[in-house]
């Protein structure tokens, strides 16, 4: 297999065959991102995927799911990861899944038949980073996506058959808009019907851009105290029907509180645990464990 700088993947594609069908991300303009920035943004040859896809076979016994690397492998034409969905299919019959990181936007331009297409051919699940729900602070973070196409991305997915997880970063309002980020974090997460949503808290390494404006005063990190806070308020906007549900989780290494649960069923009880923590810092994780 062959690998072109540093290689990312949700937490769920742990023990998953990893393959870059794309270097890099299309947008890379993110500023609290930095897991591309070192890296200029192509399309793999396809002849190299699926070189890459045979050595795999050689070498695994059996592959139960593959993840499509790097950023954003669901910007490539329908047809071309149709192509390699069908030599994975052809390769690996015994392949349960194929994911994929997509931005909103990425989603949108493909149609409904595309996306049903992808998900008869294997793509069953696509990973966004929505960050936030408020406009202002994907703006501030130059996320390049709007809350309102990011809801019309989920909804298109989920309706075309694909299941979404979602990805938002506590913190990323800065004390500046935290309420903000938290109150329309939550009622984004009500309207859109994703199937998987995730919270990570912000971290950052020297290659983010973000740095520069909290070395000249423009963005103030939260407190770990703060980061509860906001999560509890997050929690509390959150507003889903019974008949869907959503798989919440917040047990993340960057994260203070891990939190595990089902909305709307275990919200009362994820509300209580945050107010417990609120209340007590001995129940947030001290910083030394907290890791990307």
């Amino acid at each position: 297999m062959r690998y072109e700088g540093d290689i990312y993947r949700p937490p769920s594609e742990a023990y998953s065959l990893l393959v870059q069908v794309t270097i890099g991300c299309s947008h890379n303009k993110c500023t609290f991102c930095s897991m591309f920035k070192a890296k200029r943004f192509r399309v793999r040859p396809e002849q190299e995927v699926f070189e890459d896809l045979e050595e795999a076979r050689r070498y695994y016994r059996r592959v139960d799911r593959i993840f499509l690397c790097d950023g954003d492998a669901l910007c490539l034409k329908t047809d071309k990861l149709l192509r390699i969905l069908t030599k994975i299919r052809t390769l690996f019959p015994e392949c349960d899944r194929v994911g994929v990181y997509a931005r909103g936007t990425d989603i949108l331009r493909k149609t409904d038949e595309e996306l049903k297409t992808l998900v008869a051919a294997g793509m069953t699940i696509c990973y966004i980073g929505a960050e936030s729900g408020s406009d202002l602070v994907l703006t501030r973070v130059n996320k390049g996506e709007t809350r309102a196409q990011l809801i019309e991305a989920v909804r298109k997915a989920e309706a075309a058959g694909m299941r979404t997880s979602v990805t938002f970063i506590s913190g990323l309002g800065g004390k500046e808009h935290w309420q903000e980020h938290a109150v329309e974090t939550g009622t984004m997460i009500s309207e859109m019907g994703a199937s998987y949503v995730g919270l990570l808290t912000l971290m950052l390494d020297e290659q983010a851009p973000i740095l520069q404006e909290i070395r000249e005063g423009r963005f103030t990190l939260l407190s770990a105290e703060e980061v509860v806070e906001e999560t509890h308020l997050l929690l509390e906007h959150v507003d889903l029907p019974a008949e869907r549900p959503c798989v919440f989780r917040s047990n993340h290494a960057s994260n203070y509180v891990s939190l595990r649960g089902d909305l709307p069923a275990d919200k009362d009880r994820m509300l209580a645990q945050l107010t417990r923590a609120m209340g007590d810092r001995r129940l947030l994780k001290d910083e030394r464990f907290r890791m990307l």
